[in-house]
């Protein structure tokens, strides 16, 4: 019965977090506070337990996205590691003059230069710009303060005793092989997940029974499995599933006691600091060589404390290093700085564009990696998002002797198609900038193959409004987004899954030209009822 209260109570707190546009971590934090409140009992032990749990397969989590490459580049380096040595340093300087414990006051201060995993992957996942250029960057920073948080559980971790069996954790790569071949025999999605829990908890009770803290080698088991072909769709089965065992965490933070009002005003005094590691982010960006464009929009998703930060505090708090009272002002920090990141985050490009004039006299004016192509010199079709879709398109274009050139935003796939022999240039569609500065007067038509809706329709917006006037193809997937882009200056745009099932009937019945006939104009103003031809369509919108 007390389960269901529990559970209950944070999924109704959490819905209603979720739909005044807050993180749902926020309401199951507020859920803790509101069953103390009622006189809920906490069952330490049941909850304590849970939460061990998605503490671990976070951490298991963790190590499968590990890639040392990601995390050698200048921007990752100097942005990542000088952030979180100018706040530790800062954050003990003030304990020290506070005349509170320095080692804890330097683990808390390293804890709170963490920024939200949950969060920024949530907002660059929500934009489209995961494998963006800034979005590597931003998940590589997360990923590097991630292994210095495993760092500092392991030193604030002074009740456990490691045993000279501990150096025998050294040896889990050799059972790499072995993992990895368990992961492929493992096809059914069920039993992966079931693989993944299993070698996170195995992990765990094998790192503690030789002193060590359970979340290191969960952390161990993730490394060793990191390499696996299969690894991004475990992860994403493991997030999940661990975002409800994290659950048990925030709910017993509540449970456990309400802030007084000192501590509320200690958690409002972190808060009001936290636009100050924005601005050093955004200046550390721009010291990188980044555009104040880059800079700013992963400043702001990087603007958030982390979930870690209750987790180191709460590890610190045990070692005595620190009073419990900072368990409930960091949670309430944690807490509060998701409400105020997300809605941020959200508008974070308009945002930009309303303070542009004043961010980019900040920038350096060369050397940038995320530099603007200034010309796309004789191309008379230009291709922006070079996914399958994409690709489809250009090869289309390509094979019929048209002068076409790709544009993305994935540094990997322009350095994969620029290995083909394609002709690809970086940019960020939904980069006002570009626009502006690209010259295309020769450019006869412009395909949008960009999945996310959002960017399609900035796209459209930023080429109309800077006075380009050939022809705008896109697609749609729902009626009310045809609408929409049609009223924003796209000339056609076709649903790719309707488009398929045509052309799949008019294959079959024998009514289909040949694609090697058709006009590149007529095709690229096909709508719904063109032929481009059935090779072409299901090849290129199968991956929509």
């Amino acid at each position: 019965m007390i389960e269901l209260v529990w559970v209950g109570t944070a999924y109704l707190v959490g819905l209603i977090a979720s739909r005044l546009s807050f993180p749902p971590l926020v309401g199951y934090l507020a859920a803790g506070y509101i069953l103390h409140i009622l006189g809920v009992e906490s069952d330490g032990q049941t909850l304590t337990h849970l939460a061990d749990i998605g503490i671990e397969l976070l951490l298991f989590t963790v190590g499968l996205k590990l890639k040392l490459r990601s995390l050698l580049r200048q921007e990752v380096l100097s942005v990542g590691g000088l952030h979180l040595l100018l706040v530790t340093g800062f954050a003990g300087l003030v304990f020290l003059l506070l005349g509170e414990q320095t080692t804890g006051g330097l683990i808390l201060g390293a804890s709170l230069a963490f920024s939200s995993t949950v969060l920024a992957i949530k907002v660059l996942e929500n934009n489209g710009e995961l494998s963006s250029l800034h979005g590597r960057d931003v998940l590589s920073i997360l990923i590097l303060q991630d292994i210095v948080a495993i760092a500092l559980l392991a030193f604030a971790d002074t009740n456990r005793q490691p045993s000279y069996w501990a150096f025998a954790l050294l040896l889990l790569p050799l059972l790499r092989p072995l993992a990895h071949r368990l992961l492929t025999v493992s096809r059914a999605d069920e039993l992966r997940l079931l693989l993944g829990v299993s070698l996170a908890l195995a992990g765990g009770v094998t790192s503690e029974s030789v002193g060590i803290s359970p979340d290191i080698g969960a952390l161990l088991m993730g490394v060793m499995l990191s390499a696996h072909a299969h690894i991004d769709d475990l992860s994403e089965k493991l997030w999940s599933l661990k975002e409800v065992f994290l659950v048990a965490f925030f709910l017993q933070i509540g449970l456990a006691d309400l802030p007084n009002l000192d501590q509320i005003i200690r958690a409002l005094g972190l808060l009001g600091i936290l636009p100050l590691q924005g601005i050093l982010f955004f200046a550390l960006f721009l010291l990188a060589g980044l555009r104040a464009r880059t800079a700013f929009i992963s400043s702001l998703a990087l603007m958030t404390y982390s979930e870690f930060a209750l987790i180191t505090t709460g590890s610190v708090v045990k070692a005595e290093m620190l009073s419990p009272e900072w368990n409930s002002i960091i949670a309430l920090a944690v807490a509060g700085s998701l409400a105020v990141a997300a809605p941020l985050n959200r508008y974070s490009h308009r945002l930009f564009s309303r303070f542009e004039s004043v961010l980019i006299r900040f920038e350096k004016k060369s050397g940038h990696p995320d530099r603007l192509p200034e010309s796309i010199g004789v191309a008379e079709w230009l291709v922006v998002g070079m996914g399958r879709t994409g690709q489809a398109a250009y090869q289309a274009l390509h094979q019929r002797e048209k002068r076409v050139v790709g544009l993305d935003a994935d540094p990997t796939v322009l350095e994969s198609l620029l290995a083909e022999g394609r002709r690809v240039i970086y940019g960020d569609s939904e980069d006002p900038e570009l626009w502006s500065g690209l010259k295309l007067d020769r450019v006869k038509g412009i395909i949008l193959t960009l999945p996310e809706f959002d960017a399609r329709c900035s796209a459209v917006r930023q080429l109309r409004k800077n006075g380009y006037t050939g022809q705008i193809g896109t697609i749609c997937y729902l009626p009310e987004e045809k609408e929409e882009l049609g009223q924003l200056g796209a000339d056609f745009t076709i649903h790719p899954l309707v488009e398929a099932g045509n052309q799949l009937a008019r294959q079959i019945v024998g009514d289909q030209a040949e694609p090697d006939t058709l006009d590149v104009q007529q095709m690229i103003r096909t709508a719904a009822t063109p032929n481009p031809g059935i090779e072409t369509v299901v090849r290129a919108y199968n991956e929509e």
